[in-house]
């Protein structure tokens, strides 16, 4: 049982840190300045015709 002790409280401490930390920098990166420009030209990949010559 002292290797799920471990585990569970390294869960409640440094991987809820790292994980509030990771999704903190994917929100700011998503909402940087500029990124709107780069989202809209990803969304029209799709749309775009293939140029098989």
């Amino acid at each position: 049982m002292e290797i799920y002790t471990a585990l569970r409280q390294f869960a409640d401490s440094w991987a809820l840190l790292f994980m509030t930390l990771f999704f903190a920098g994917a929100v700011l990166f998503v909402f940087r300045p500029g990124a709107k420009h780069h989202a809209q030209e990803a969304a029209l990949i799709p749309l775009k015709d293939d140029q098989d010559d």
